[in-house]
């Protein structure tokens, strides 16, 4: 590997492939190299969404494979030097089922079926929510796959292998099947000292072990495309990586920064807000305020919370344009910036805000059970419902960003903001404002290019993946590609 004037080089130039499965779209993504320079190029991307069946939520799992190949063979065309690498990352939690030859039995539930619940409330009468943070040091989530799993098992579904969605798409390509460690973290499955998963958890779910796929560090190469796409000149000889396949992961990966003194909100869908430490928390005054302790790259923990984030607006405006009324995301923000602050605040992370549907309504239920006036859920209301929420929101982070200071004995000055929500300047002036850091707002793909920056450096490395040097590679390549 070559490197000049802070430049550093891959000794191979053919390009390299991110995957970013989103609960919203996914993206296929290129990264090529041209006169020692990378260069990122967003070649497909492609609506996604839950779909509801007769059974329940689902994702359009046909749907998501045929983009990505179709992706795939867009990529290949645009790539005569070919293509030397491909790695996935996408949400966590939500797993295939796989028969005894790796084909899917169904399409993966969503984590928003309300299915989860009922499970969540079940397992607890086995093995208590407190065990199980005690264990994993995992935020107590209904979405969690621990829980999806027992639904299954409730529904009378007979026991299966199965893969975590952006794993399943690696062996779909041709890769061996795991678990990568940043996504199987999510699971609420994984011992937080041994990590591996746990015996006990296991045991006390009623599931299966021997089903359970290997756990594999950030940054594995797990095997070579084959298939179809194969016979594409481009493909002929291309590894395939687990990145970080939690896309949060991925995307704290892709902030080239070093030091003590930054967190991250990581904000789409959801909001992720907190910080990178070196060794687990989970005292009690940690449980209590029901933080994660999440795998990252380089043996590192994301030590953040689940926020609900761009849910309540996504959601809102769905509602709006069943009337008619669709002005898109930068023409709210441009309204709501004119109306007066409001006096009381949602609790953004009420369950009943979690759920598909009707979220106008949910918020006015919310703030009428508080004891304030409804808002008008029509789209006239629209630039007081936006500014509530964003306010809420700017509110909640400043409040999850003093507890991580709390548990951690760190002193933040900076917070950066990656994903969708780095691009809603109303909101980041708002968490500004609240928090007293400096926000510095980081690229919308973040996700991508901690997949390629993990990618880089598990094909330019002599470091382990679970390593602390391994990390540092990925920051390196990080900064070169920001």
């Amino acid at each position: 590997m070559s490197e000049a004037a802070g430049t550093r080089l891959p000794y191979d130039r053919r390009a390299s492939i991110a995957i970013d499965l989103g609960a919203e779209s996914c993206r296929v993504s290129l990264l090529r190299w041209h006169d020692g320079t990378p260069q990122m190029q967003l070649v497909h991307r492609f609506g996604n969404g839950p779909v509801q069946r007769e059974d329940g939520l689902h994702w359009p799992l046909d749907r998501i494979v045929e983009g990505v190949e179709e992706g795939l063979r867009m990529c290949a065309a645009l790539v005569p030097e070919g293509v030397r690498s491909i790695a996935v990352d996408g949400w966590a939690v939500d797993y295939v089922r796989l028969d005894s030859q790796g084909a899917p039995l169904a399409e993966p539930f969503c984590y928003r079926d309300e299915r989860n619940v009922r499970a969540e409330t079940d397992l607890h009468k086995t093995i208590s929510a407190e065990r199980m943070r005690e264990i994993t040091g995992v935020q107590q989530l209904s979405i969690n796959t621990v829980y999806q799993l027992f639904a299954d098992r409730q529904a009378g579904y007979a026991p299966a292998r199965w893969l975590n969605l952006p794993e399943y798409m690696l062996a779909r390509l041709g890769g061996s099947p795991v678990a990568e460690f940043t996504n199987a973290t999510h699971s609420q499955l994984i011992d937080l000292h041994s990590r591996e998963w746990s015996p006990e958890i296991f045991r006390e779910a009623g599931l299966s072990l021997e089903l359970a796929p290997k756990i594999v560090p950030p940054g594995t190469r797990v095997g070579r495309l084959s298939g179809p796409l194969q016979e594409l000149d481009a493909f002929r000889d291309t590894e395939l990586i687990a990145p970080a396949c939690h896309d949060t992961a991925s995307a704290i990966a892709g902030i080239p920064a070093l030091g003590e003194d930054w967190a991250y909100i990581s904000s789409g869908t959801w909001s992720l807000v907190g910080a990178l430490i070196h060794q687990p928390a989970n005292s009690p005054a940690v449980r209590a305020d029901n933080f994660t302790n999440l795998g990252a790259v380089g043996g590192a923990i994301c030590f953040h919370k689940n926020v609900n984030g761009m849910w309540l607006l996504k959601q809102c405006e769905s509602a709006w344009a069943e009337k008619g009324f669709n002005p898109g995301v930068v023409e709210l923000l441009r309204c709501c910036e004119d109306v007066a602050a409001p006096k009381m605040l949602l609790d953004v992370d009420d369950p009943d805000l979690l759920l598909m549907g009707e979220m106008p309504q949910r918020i006015n239920r919310q703030l009428v059970a508080k004891g304030a006036k409804a808002l008008d859920e029509s789209p006239d209301g629209a630039p007081a419902m936006v500014s509530l929420i964003l306010h809420s929101l700017a509110s909640r982070y400043a409040e999850v960003l003093r507890r991580v200071e709390q548990h951690t004995g760190k002193k933040l000055r900076r917070l950066f903001v990656v994903g969708g929500g780095s691009r809603n300047a109303f909101l980041n002036r708002l968490t500004a404002e609240m928090t007293g850091l400096e926000v510095c707002c980081g690229s919308a793909e973040s996700s991508t290019h901690g997949n390629f920056a993990v990618q880089l450096a598990a094909l330019e490395s002599s470091w382990l993946p679970d390593s602390s040097g391994f990390a540092a590679e990925v920051y390196e390549w990080a900064r070169q590609l920001s």
